[in-house]
């Protein structure tokens, strides 16, 4: 089995960049199953449901999100009744949304993904992730239960994330890190045959401050008084995320690496 995940949409660059290109993507490269995280999508903070539906309608099989998923209050409304759309599973019972769901990919592989945040310096300040992650897989066997486990986990500290990671190894698919918008140099397959990476990166444009216009930031940084809002950055953006492969037998990766299509870092393709 193929999978493709692609980091933080940002602003109207970033969608535009995945709505052009994913499709290409996904037939170039006989692609089974995609997750994109949107919750930066509109204008930055979080996504409305034009943005939703214009993401699965590129391709994307599950849009999971982050801190910035209520940002547009009318995601409230959607969330219930659209089971692509994931929010972190560790926000309280009665949330609206759901943060895990099982999904069949496009040869009917049956894929479970999970939308998790970190607690170190986030905001707000959810439940303990691995307690969440323990619930979540409770009764469920990788290569039996379902063919692939993936997860988003949404998170700050890299410390956090490796050890989610290294929890995890050997019971899950992918550990994917989100959140941070630039992508890390430690993608691989730990010992236990679980893809990890600190994160994917952006989608977005690159000349910017995690994809935000960097004039406002930089102020902000230099005389700590804000001159207006941030707004995203407008310039091309560049694709980052991962490709994994996943061994159908016992739904362990056997490959994890990064995907980058476009301006100022360096360009990778996983395949």
């Amino acid at each position: 089995m193929r999978m493709l995940f692609l980091g933080d949409m940002v602003g109207r660059t970033g969608r535009t960049a995945v709505y052009r290109q994913l499709p290409g993507l996904i037939e170039k490269y006989s692609i089974d199953f995609v997750v994109v995280n949107g919750e930066n999508a509109a204008a930055g903070f979080g996504v409305t449901r034009k943005i939703f539906n214009d993401t699965i309608d590129a391709g994307a099989d599950v849009m999971t999100t982050g801190n910035h998923v209520w940002d547009q209050k009318e995601a409230l409304g959607f969330a219930d009744s659209e089971d692509r759309f994931l929010r972190p599973a560790n926000f309280p019972p009665g949330t609206p949304g759901r943060g895990v769901h099982v999904y069949e990919g496009r040869k009917g592989h049956r894929v479970m993904v999970m939308n998790i945040m970190g607690c170190v310096f986030m905001h707000p300040d959810l439940d303990d992730p691995f307690a969440c992650v323990e619930r979540q897989l409770d009764g469920v066997e990788l290569g039996r239960s379902v063919d692939a486990i993936f997860i988003d986990f949404h998170a700050e500290a890299t410390s956090e994330k490796l050890c989610f990671g290294h929890f995890l190894d050997g019971r899950v698919s992918a550990v994917v890190g989100t959140h941070t918008h630039t992508p890390t140099a430690d993608y691989q397959v730990l010992p236990g045959g679980t893809g990890y990476i600190s994160d994917a990166g952006m989608c977005g444009d690159y000349d910017s401050s995690l994809g935000m216009d960097k004039e406002e930031p930089i102020n902000r940084f230099v005389t700590k008084v804000p001159r207006g809002r941030f707004e995203p950055a407008s310039g091309e953006a560049t694709l980052c995320g991962v490709g994994i492969d996943i061994d159908d037998r016992t739904g362990l990766a056997t490959s994890m690496r990064p995907l980058r299509i476009g301006p100022r870092i360096e360009n990778a393709l996983p395949w």
